[in-house]
């Protein structure tokens, strides 16, 4: 038996042993933090939604889905816009003071960046529901102040045509606004703000 040692054969064995070892982890590690990066239809799911509003009379709601939520486009005549200001009193957050629930540019009355469009995550803030879309003015089910809005099967909730929430409703806040963006007069991106836009 020899007491010598080769510490050659002994470096080489433990620098193969190594790198064939780093080489195995990073075979595990690939795949592994790959499969964390979202999918090509989650990347699409959560991406900007290009709508043309070109044909949209006043009166009309269009429906779009951005992030699997349908979002509403409706189009204001000057008489809608005119009576958004005479429900204030009858509205939880008519000034839309609650700073989550719309981008900064849309924190006003008619909630939006420009009066004759509306652009609303149509979910209801209660449990989630999808309001109906009723414009009718006064009827029978919804009383002789009802303007036109939007009407919560679920559980009650009333809605304006700005998705400013009434009072005594289970609601407790406005519809949400998601941010959004003109390109021109007839094309809007829902799902990203204008460059600089809070």
């Amino acid at each position: 038996m020899s007491s010598d040692i080769d510490t050659g054969k002994r470096r080489f064995l433990t620098a193969a042993a190594s790198v064939v070892g780093g080489a195995g982890a990073a075979a595990v590690a690939i795949p592994f933090v790959a499969s964390m990066a979202p999918s090509a239809r989650a990347e699409a799911a959560g991406a900007p939604v290009r709508v043309d509003i070109s044909r949209l009379e006043p009166g009309q709601l269009l429906t779009v889905e951005w992030r699997g939520k349908p979002v509403w486009l409706f189009r204001r005549s000057p008489e809608i816009i005119a009576d958004l200001a005479s429900l204030n009193d009858q509205l939880r957050d008519p000034l839309s003071k609650q700073a989550s629930q719309q981008p900064q540019y849309a924190q006003n009355e008619t909630r939006a960046i420009r009066d004759d469009l509306m652009v609303m995550v149509g979910i209801c803030t209660h449990l989630g529901c999808s309001p109906t879309f009723r414009p009718e003015l006064a009827p029978a089910d919804l009383g002789a102040n009802w303007k036109g809005g939007f009407f919560c099967p679920c559980h009650g909730s009333r809605f304006d045509l700005a998705g400013r929430v009434f009072q005594g409703v289970p609601a407790p806040t406005n519809l949400e606004v998601p941010p959004y963006h003109f390109l021109g007069d007839d094309v809007v991106i829902v799902g990203e703000s204008a460059e600089g836009a809070a």
